[in-house]
């Protein structure tokens, strides 16, 4: 795991948010090659999971958050579809926005952000 961190506060449930980054870890764990690392990165009130496995095609990408949603391709993995709408559900309920790229290299930037606290 390459993790990329800078400190950021946000105001919110503690164990909900460890659920969504567990979540988006989970499925970056499930969907990124054995050999490859899965980078963390987390600044400006944001977490964002990236792996290095096939992808999410863009056409897909507004509806990875729904829930039960899962791409054909994805049908006979592990799983109900609900990993990833739980992330956006803890994300909505704190006032946060959800986000899903490419990864720098291939594969799938998932991730969200919160609105930052000033200390």
């Amino acid at each position: 795991m390459d993790l990329r961190l800078e400190s950021t506060i946000v105001e919110g449930d503690p164990d909900a948010l460890r659920r969504a980054v567990a979540n988006l870890l989970s499925n970056a764990d499930k969907y990124s090659p054995p050999d490859e690392v899965v980078t963390v990165e987390a600044r400006d009130g944001g977490v964002w999971v990236s792996d290095h496995g096939e992808g999410i095609p863009e056409e897909d990408r507004s509806r990875v958050f729904d829930r039960f949603y899962r791409r054909p391709a994805d049908r006979s993995q592990p799983g109900s579809g609900l990993g990833l709408s739980i992330v956006a559900s803890i994300v909505d309920a704190h006032h946060g926005t959800v986000e899903v790229a490419e990864a720098v290299g291939g594969g799938a930037k998932v991730g969200f952000r919160l609105p930052t606290v000033q200390p």
